[in-house]
């Protein structure tokens, strides 16, 4: 099994501590996986989703940020926005990127214990980035914190479900139930929305690169010859929970 599978596995699994376990994939190619940022989303389907999901004009918290590939694109918006990143080399990097924005930081810690006040964002939003599905329970309870009445939780992950990309992930994750996700969420509260996005890459060696760190080998291999040109369609599902706004009578 890949690294990023054997990953994901252990969050689905385990993450009812207070545990961060490392991204396998951006914490060791730092410098790859920027290059897999700028490829993921080609035409923007997640983006133009993404607009009419929440208030971007207000604050914005991305959780898991990385090295804070998407921060530019939120401040282009926001009011305010802030990275959170458990791994302190991206912190550093994320903090390097934004220097020269204002009202845009980058702050260590982890979606378990976010390094925020009660009630001071509009938007909480996370990619790819710990919210797998059962065990990440206590990031929802630290996102509903961090959001003030009203305010939304936006979560985008890829989707098992959608050929190819979800095949080579359910041949490294056998065990992995798409539909047991969904229904996690769905007793959570969150709606869902699948989107079909297109990964376009600048040339044949990067885009073979990106899928071996990935997946395992074997997988990857068949990636590789699965794809001929430089793009393949992945599919994402991107979660969305609003805050309620006042009190609820039951």
């Amino acid at each position: 099994m890949g690294l990023v599978s054997r990953v994901r596995e252990r969050l689905i699994t385990s993450l009812r501590a207070a545990e961060v376990l490392p991204s396998p994939n951006i914490w060791h190619w730092p410098d790859l996986y920027e290059a897999e940022n700028r490829a993921q989303d080609a035409d923007g389907a997640i983006w133009r989703l993404l607009a009419g999901l929440g208030d971007w004009t207000g604050d914005v918290l991305d959780i898991g940020c990385g090295d804070g590939f998407h921060l530019p694109r939120f401040a282009e918006r926001a009011a305010s926005v802030l990275g959170v990143e458990p791994h302190p080399p991206l912190v550093e990097r994320g903090q390097a990127r934004v220097a020269g924005l204002a009202g845009v930081a980058v702050r260590l810690g982890s979606a378990q214990a976010l390094p925020v006040a009660d009630a001071s964002f509009d938007v909480v939003h996370a990619r790819t980035a710990y919210f797998f599905g059962p065990g990440c329970e206590p990031g929802l309870r630290e996102a509903d914190r961090a959001l003030r009445p009203g305010g939304t939780l936006v979560i985008v992950d890829l989707d098992a479900a959608r050929p190819p990309y979800g095949r080579w992930m359910r041949a490294d994750l056998p065990a992995y139930d798409s539909a047991e996700v969904d229904r996690f969420f769905e007793l959570k509260g969150f709606d869902r929305h699948r989107v079909s996005t297109v990964w376009r890459f600048e040339d044949r060696a990067t885009l073979e690169a990106v899928l071996r760190i990935e997946f395992s080998a074997p997988v990857a291999a068949r990636a590789i010859a699965d794809v001929p040109g430089l793009e393949f369609p992945v599919g994402y599902r991107v979660l969305v929970r609003r805050k309620p706004a006042g009190l609820i009578l039951g």
